[in-house]
């Protein structure tokens, strides 16, 4: 039992800056009824974090808050009623953005949003999957319905999710245009972009001179210039985005379909990501391996724009 231990941990105490991310012991929390308690080989920082800490997401919190709903690790306690894990098994998942998270050594979340772990790749590294590449997925196949044969844009593919959804639609048979900086070029056309346009030195309006089926959309964009976009999308096609803040376009009069994606748990689908992995048809890129406690630089590079790829963060060894 751990009832009376301490674990480290990162918490926040009130919403603000970076600078209000503290490294502090705090209880090792126990499993209730449902629950599993989870010894964390790492968390992920994504960029929600910075929102969630800034109090800028309309997601109620509970404070002090522990952040990272992104996670993998080893089951170390299992609470009453939980029948599909056991303690030793290596597992992965996006846990609930509104309980504590698992910036932590130890982390309690519902058994039924964690997942075996794929085994081809380190543990830590699992923990950079969960949310980002749920995003994708969900943003191809449950709201643009993606089919072998189609085309689709991909603006901002050079990013977290984006490089999840090139290699998703690559290995759906689409064909698939992406925007990426230079600095990200390589990596895209390895996830298997057929076209990559850079939009740092052309419009992509001019570049895109066929028509696409579905246009996603994972980067800052002005209301004006996404509505021009659209215009590339044919007849009957999808607009998907991750930017809430501004509206996703449709056309009804051509039979556009405008979606805004927010992520929701789906096991089945993290369990099927893990089976890509492992059969080497997903690639996980993972930037840098942080430890826990210089997770408030992480946040602070975050908000500073210079914090590129996917960063996992390592709780210290017992």
């Amino acid at each position: 039992m751990k009832a009376t231990q301490h674990q480290k941990a990162v918490r926040f105490h009130e919403t603000g800056d970076a600078d209000v991310l503290r490294y502090e012991d705090v209880e090792i929390p126990q499993p209730g009824t449902g629950q599993v308690r989870v010894r964390v080989a790492a968390s992920a920082f994504n960029p929600a974090d910075g929102g969630l800490r800034g109090g800028f997401l309309p997601i109620p919190l509970t404070l002090p808050h522990v952040p990272g709903y992104d996670a993998s690790g080893t089951i170390d306690a299992v609470g009453d009623g939980v029948t599909t894990l056991v303690e030793g098994d290596q597992v992965y998942g996006f846990l609930p953005m509104t309980e504590d998270g698992a910036a932590a050594q130890y982390v309690v979340a519902p058994a039924d949003a964690l997942v075996a772990a794929p085994t081809g790749i380190p543990l830590v590294d699992a923990a950079g999957i969960p949310s980002v590449a749920l995003t994708a997925w969900q943003s191809l196949f449950e709201a643009a319905r993606l089919t072998a044969g189609q085309r689709v844009l991909v603006n901002g593919a050079g990013g977290s999710v984006g490089g999840y959804a090139v290699q998703l639609a690559h290995r759906a048979g689409a064909h698939v245009i992406a925007t990426a900086s230079p600095r990200s070029q390589d990596a895209v056309r390895a996830s298997g972009a057929d076209e990559i346009i850079d939009h740092t030195s052309s419009s992509v309006l001019d570049a895109l001179t066929e028509p696409v089926d579905v246009l996603l959309n994972l980067a800052p964009i002005a209301t004006e210039g996404f509505v021009e976009l659209a215009t590339r999308v044919r007849d009957g096609g999808v607009v998907v985005s991750t930017t809430p803040k501004v509206p996703t376009p449709d056309d009804p009069g051509r039979g556009v379909r405008g979606e805004t994606i927010y992520v929701h748990p789906d096991a089945a689908v993290l369990a099927e990501l893990a089976s890509l992995v492992d059969a080497g048809e997903l690639r996980v890129e993972i930037s840098q391996r942080v430890p826990l406690s210089e997770l408030p630089d992480v946040h602070r590079r975050s908000d500073e724009g210079t914090l590129h790829g996917k960063v996992v963060i390592v709780p210290p060894a017992e």
